[in-house]
């Protein structure tokens, strides 16, 4: 008999970009070993960019930030991967090897006896660039659509519209973790101190962290505090005038249609 493997992948996408992935993890476990992103990214083969792409969206799925830099210090500084990213690794590393186990099974025996295997689905794919582990505030009813709160940092919230025969298929109620969905593209940025006076039920506070140019549109990241950010795709018309260069204070701008939400 010609033995075989079964490799198991266990990934998180987004807008086909990945979240959370075995390369991450590695990334992650570079980072405590040398406590810089720089060092990591060269050992887990990753440009400087794609490194802090990968954090950036590893800290917005997370309650709480699995990645920070610190300044200062009798290092000078650099990178430290949080409790919650050390718990993220434990977890990501026991259900791989679990994992392995089963698709090692499923080489031996094949599929006769599934019924006595774990075998499940661990790729999820979500359709926008910006994906926030969010835990449901309120929800507040209405004849037709019911608009929905999700506390996504304690400074920050993000309100959606759904019909009420959404809102009980995903059974969110106050207390409730979901994941909240918004579109780079549906993101509008304004560089102003003051809120915009604007019909956008969402307007969240940030500054400006990067802004890449790509011809037609430039993509521009957006720190929105407690270790999130949020992607603004626009139209490099709209940056000619240096109004997003990084440090910028903007405001985040979508509305509630532009929400969508994703629960167990």
């Amino acid at each position: 008999m010609i033995s075989s493997k079964i490799d198991t992948l266990l990934a998180l996408r987004a807008d086909g970009r990945l979240l959370v992935g075995r390369e991450r993890i590695t990334l992650l476990e570079a980072v405590i070993q040398h406590g810089s992103i720089t060092k990591a990214a060269e050992i887990a083969g990753f440009s400087y960019k794609t490194a802090w792409d990968a954090v950036n969206a590893i800290n917005n799925l997370l309650p709480r930030p699995a990645f920070i830099t610190r300044t200062g210090g009798p290092r000078g500084g650099g990178a430290e991967v949080t409790e919650e990213g050390r718990r993220l690794i434990t977890v990501f590393r026991r259900l791989e090897e679990k994992l392995g186990r089963i698709s090692a099974a499923i080489a031996e025996e094949g599929l006769e006896n599934d019924r006595d295997l774990l075998f499940w689905g661990v790729a999820m794919r979500l359709s926008a660039r910006n994906a926030f582990h969010c835990t449901v505030k309120n929800v507040i009813p209405a004849p037709v659509n019911v608009e929905v709160v999700l506390q996504v940092s304690p400074e920050c919230e993000i309100a959606a519209v759904l019909t009420n025969a959404s809102v009980q298929d995903l059974n969110l109620a106050p207390g409730r973790p979901a994941v909240a969905l918004v579109n780079a593209s549906s993101v509008m940025l304004a560089p102003t101190e003051e809120p915009p006076k604007i019909s956008a039920r969402n307007k969240i506070r940030g500054t400006v962290l990067s802004q890449i140019n790509g011809g037609i549109d430039s993509e521009i990241l957006v720190d929105i505090g407690d270790g999130k950010t949020i992607t603004a795709v626009v139209s490099s018309e709209e940056t000619e005038g240096g109004d997003f260069q990084p440090g910028k204070k903007v405001w985040a701008i979508f509305k509630t249609s532009n929400v969508i939400i994703a629960s167990d």
